[in-house]
């Protein structure tokens, strides 16, 4: 800009108007205030003859130093580290009385610090106060590229004029990452929260094979390895499930969930791999499935024993390779996704009768953890009834506790529904419960007489029996007596307690593995 027109009144106050609009238009395009900031100070340095100009904000910390956030023609990372408290040089005198100074000459001035070390001192120099409202927020700063002209004041005012649409780019971006910083605290609550929900203390369990459940998930949660939960129904795989995800190195990645018991064939391709728009009648946009939801974290395929053979073979390729086309689409998408797969079904014996993959099964039995029914852990439902008064006290909002005689009768039934029957029992009492104790009577009224079992007498185990007086077909024979009883009738060969047994090689090997049963060698 020569110095003729920047001598003009006139064609200041055009340059002024340009610039301005220049400057409005780059604060509306982003929120990113410190790249805004610079973009702003280059359009005034270029479009009103600047020599140099900055923009120094009060610091979060504190609340009293100036540092600057943006500058031109000067090196800000140099200067990052320079802080003006108030009344302390130029900057800091206009944050102490919150009005504009103007400098004719920078030499003549004592309270000029001159950190910076770029100033000219024969250049005047200007500062005025970045305002939010009556909160003073910063400061504007700059040095004219041309000597005092007799227009300093005219200069100011547009100085005034830029720093209060500043000022409200200052005022959203504060508010922005405060939403922001809410947001993240919220989500570590939330997390910290979830972590102390699913952690190993929530599962309850003092057992014998609760603990080793306990230690085969500390092993598996640390590793990305597939699981396999193995269990009878109710006795909690998907918590089971959900303490390794909030244990693992993916905790803070998405844990997604899906029952493939609860979907057909046809939705259920479309719910783990998404599908494109117009894929099917009734798709109407492009939608991502499960399998992408969880990039990052932890899926949970509940009940996976139920998918047909046709779709076994496409979940096949995306846990050998990781890769899926949703459906109707043909491009091939990338996942990295932990899988947790639970089943209540005999999969041996389903891969024995053709009906689930065998290439399949292997891919999901890296690492099987098997969930005890309650009654082989008789000992753990005092504790757990315990757990789940307290829970259901919670959720009704009042005072509820549970009798010594109430987890009595509680530990006399065999609980074939396992903890699922256990919790329903007891908030079927805790509704017919006036007290605040749950007792015998609201125990037996919630209907579990008609459920209760004597104990059974023991049949002779095969450890004190002779070998061959141990009826195998014995009702009263529990499930590991008998493997044991026929291993034992066929010297520790598994093959010919298999024949014995009516099992496969493979099913007596599972149980032997789950029973807990330590093989003699013969």
């Amino acid at each position: 800009m020569s110095e003729n027109l920047i001598q003009a009144p006139g064609a200041l106050l055009e340059a002024e108007l340009d610039t301005l609009f220049s400057v409005s238009q780059i604060l509306s395009r982003s929120l990113d205030l410190q790249d805004t900031l610079k973009e702003v100070l280059q359009v005034i340095g270029e479009g009103c003859g600047l020599r140099l100009g900055l923009v120094a904000l009060l610091s979060d910390e504190t609340g009293n130093e100036l540092f600057i956030s943006a500058a031109h023609g000067l090196d800000v990372e140099a200067a990052g580290h320079i802080r003006y408290s108030r009344g302390e040089g130029i900057l800091g005198l206009v944050l102490e009385r919150g009005r504009s100074v103007i400098l004719d000459e920078v030499a003549r001035e004592r309270r000029f610090l001159d950190r910076l070390g770029a100033y000219a001192p024969d250049k005047p120099f200007i500062a005025v106060p970045i305002r939010i409202g009556s909160e003073l927020v910063g400061v504007l700063a700059s040095q004219p590229d041309t000597s005092d002209d007799g227009l300093l004041d005219e200069r100011a005012h547009f100085q005034e004029m830029v720093a209060n649409l500043i000022a409200q780019s200052v005022r959203l971006a504060r508010q922005v990452a405060k939403e922001k910083r809410d947001l993240v605290d919220e989500r570590d609550d939330l997390r910290r929260a979830v972590r102390g929900q699913y952690g190993f203390s929530s599962i309850v369990g003092r057992s014998e094979p609760m603990k080793r459940v306990f230690d085969q998930l500390r092993q598996v949660a640390k590793w990305n390895t597939t699981v396999l939960i193995r269990g009878e129904t109710g006795t909690g795989k998907e918590l089971i499930a959900s303490a390794i995800h909030y244990n693992s190195p993916r905790s803070a990645s998405p844990f997604v969930k899906l029952n493939c018991a609860a979907l057909p064939e046809n939705l259920l391709e479309s719910e783990l791999f998404g599908h494109e728009k117009g894929a099917f009648t009734g798709a109407v946009s492009q939608r991502k499935g499960r399998f992408e939801q969880a990039d990052g974290g932890t899926l949970f395929l509940d009940e996976i024993g139920e998918v047909s053979a046709a779709f076994q073979a496409k979940l096949l390729r995306i846990l050998q390779e990781g890769e899926l086309e949703r459906v109707g689409g043909s491009r091939t998408l990338k996942v990295d996704v932990r899988v947790i797969a639970a089943t209540h079904r005999d999969l041996e014996m389903a891969v024995e009768e053709g009906k689930f993959r065998e290439d399949l099964y292997y891919r999901l039995n890296v690492m099987p953890i098997y969930v005890p029914p309650l009654r082989d852990r008789i000992e753990d439902i005092p504790e757990i009834a315990n757990f789940l008064v307290t829970k259901i006290a919670k959720l009704q909002g009042r005072e509820l506790g549970i009798t010594d005689s109430a987890l009595r009768l509680l530990t006399q039934h065999m609980w074939p529904g396992n903890v699922r029957e256990l919790e329903n029992c007891l908030e079927r009492a805790a509704v017919m419960c006036e007290g605040s104790h749950i007792d015998r009577d609201l125990v037996l009224l919630s209907g579990i007489e008609e459920r209760l079992q004597p104990p059974r007498p023991r049949a002779p185990s095969a450890a004190t029996a002779p070998i061959s007086s141990v009826d195998l077909n014995d009702e009263n024979m529990d499930e590991r007596e008998r493997v044991i009883a026929a291993l034992e009738q066929a010297g520790w060969v598994q093959a010919k307690a298999a024949r014995l047994l009516g099992m496969t090689p493979r099913q007596i090997a599972y149980r032997i593995q789950t029973l807990n049963i330590t093989v003699r060698q013969i």
